[in-house]
C-alpha cells in the first residue's frame, strides 16, 4: 500500500523558515520522482518544487525559487522541502506527490499518481 506523509506545517511569521518532510512506503521510493504542490484557500492546487530519483535535477515554480529548496534521502526514503523567507502568499496546504516524471513533466500535477493527505502552512504576523 502507498503512502505518502507529510510533517512539518505550522504557523509562522513572515521571514522565518519552515521545513516540510515526506516519508513514504510501499513504492520504490528510489525509481520515483518527488514533488511538492500546494493549494491555497480559493486557488486551484499548483506546483512547487520536483526531484527527479536520483537527486541530481530539481525544478522550481517560479514565486519560490531561491527561497525553497528540495532534497531527497533515498536511503530513508523521504523528501523535504526547506521554505526560507516564507511569506504570506506562502500559505496553503502543502502535498507531497510520487510520480515517473521527466523533465517535460515535472511540474504536471498529472504525472504524479500517489499523493499525501497535505500539511497546513500558514504565514501571518
Amino acid at each position: 500500500q502507498v503512502q505518502l506523509l507529510e510533517s512539518g506545517g505550522g504557523l509562522v511569521q513572515p521571514g522565518t523558515s519552515l521545513r516540510l518532510s515526506c516519508a513514504t512506503s510501499g513504492f520504490a521510493f528510489s525509481g520515483y520522482g518527488m514533488g511538492w504542490f500546494r493549494q491555497a484557500p480559493g486557488k486551484e492546487r499548483e506546483f512547487v518544487a520536483a526531484i527527479k530519483p536520483n537527486g541530481g535535477s530539481t525544478s522550481y515554480a517560479g514565486s519560490v525559487k531561491g527561497r525553497f529548496t528540495i532534497s531527497r534521502d533515498n536511503s530513508k526514503n523521504t523528501v523535504s522541502l526547506q521554505m526560507n523567507m516564507l511569506k504570506p502568499e506562502d500559505t496553503a496546504v502543502y502535498y507531497c506527490a510520487a510520480g515517473r516524471i521527466i523533465t517535460s513533466t515535472m511540474s504536471s500535477q498529472s504525472a504524479y499518481p500517489y499523493w499525501g493527505q497535505g500539511t497546513q502552512v500558514t504565514v501571518s504576523s
